[in-house]
């Protein structure tokens, strides 16, 4: 196996096989990336089970083979050669099938690594995409959709089923739900008109993550939800997980039908708020306050042995005086995702769930179940 590859070109891919790939054992070829030179294309592949990454790029190929090579080391060397194109030629020593060896050099530099590689054969097989349902989703879009929802999801592994992001389709809309147990985030958006049904599915962050990273901001990218398993294709790029299993929460009984009372804040002034008060919270228990009155919105934090914080920002609000508690994380995260410039929370009683959305009403919302006082 022998081919030519410009540098940078490659460790732009390999970055991405090293954010799939999970343990750092050299010994497991589940650190290893798997490389398959034929026909002027190189197929890059990386897998940690449960999510698999392949891509092409054009190579020169001067003999065709396959191989896997210790993917964190492969990037070490790409990244300390200078930049231009780089040979990999793969050997066998004197015959031994067991002793395979790479050399990785510059093609004008006196710089040779040489490196072992391990048989394509052990390297798990990456579930075939290519006959999947697929539909296409504006990229945008759908990446909007995950990064208001991906914050949400429950870290408990003992409540597996809610350590995902849930896809649906209703009507024509395609939803996504997020819950950790204390707080809910929702998005609708209109994108599924003559898509056929599909299963609904728990999709795992670290695919979503990924996705959320790499996918375009324009154009289409195509998806398919089947047999337990997600498949994502947009460019040159394959990526494939295997759902989360379980039975997701109802997640509209959480849904208020309807809530009395309601405020509302200049977006600006609450970040930068909470950014100040939050100084003074307590990490265990992320504790704030919110005391809201006509005209007012005060925000309190104590942190045991050390002080407080609170401070006053312009409200609208009309009823009588209130005060609820909230884990901070629950308004600060949702925030960063809000792109109006107001921002209204509805609620119904101190300790009933609070509806935190854009003003006006957008296709988002974020549910927060308030903290005891103390």
């Amino acid at each position: 196996m022998k081919f030519t590859f410009d540098r940078d070109a490659m460790i732009n891919e390999i970055a991405i096989a090293q954010e799939i790939i999970s343990t750092k054992n050299a010994g497991s070829i589940l650190s290893n990336v798997s490389l398959s030179a034929q026909d002027n294309s190189l197929t890059i592949k990386a897998t940690d089970i449960k999510v698999n990454f392949e891509t092409q790029i054009p190579v020169q190929v001067l003999e065709d083979g396959t191989t896997t090579v210790y993917c964190d080391k492969f990037m070490g060397i790409l990244t300390s050669l200078p930049p231009g194109e780089i040979e990999f030629n793969q050997k066998t020593e004197n015959g031994d099938e067991q002793a395979i060896t790479v050399l990785i050099k510059p093609i004008n530099k006196k710089i040779k690594f040489q490196m072992r590689s391990m048989s394509q054969e052990k390297f798990p097989e990456v579930n075939a995409s290519e006959d999947a349902p697929y539909f296409e989703l504006p990229s945008k879009d759908l990446k909007q959709m995950i990064a208001k929802t991906i914050f949400a999801v429950s870290e408990d592994e003992t409540r597996y089923f809610m350590n995902g992001v849930y896809f649906e389709k209703k009507d024509d809309a395609l939803n996504l739900v997020a819950t950790d147990g204390r707080r809910l985030s929702f998005i609708s958006k209109p994108l599924l008109a003559g898509v056929p049904d599909f299963p609904s599915a728990i999709v795992h962050p670290k695919i979503l993550g990924i996705i959320l990273k790499h996918a375009p901001e324009e154009g289409n990218l195509f998806l398919a939800i089947v047999d337990k398993m997600i498949f994502f294709k947009f460019g040159n790029y394959k990526f494939t997980s295997v759902l989360l299993e379980g039975q997701f929460p109802n997640y509209e009984r959480v849904i208020p039908a309807k809530q009395e009372h309601s405020f509302q804040v200049d977006k600006a002034d609450l970040v930068s708020s909470l950014k100040r008060v939050a100084l003074m919270v307590d990490k265990k228990a992320g504790r704030i306050y919110f005391n809201i009155m006509p005209g007012t919105l005060k925000i309190t934090s104590h942190q045991v042995d050390m002080g407080s914080a609170d401070e006053e920002i312009p409200c609208e609000f009309a009823d009588d005086e209130e005060a609820i508690a909230f884990n901070y994380r629950y308004i600060e995260e949702p925030l960063r995702v809000m792109d109006s410039e107001r921002i209204c929370f509805e609620f119904t009683a101190d300790m009933k769930a609070v509806t935190m959305r854009s003003e006006p009403a957008s296709d988002y919302f974020h549910i927060i179940m308030p903290m005891q006082k103390e």
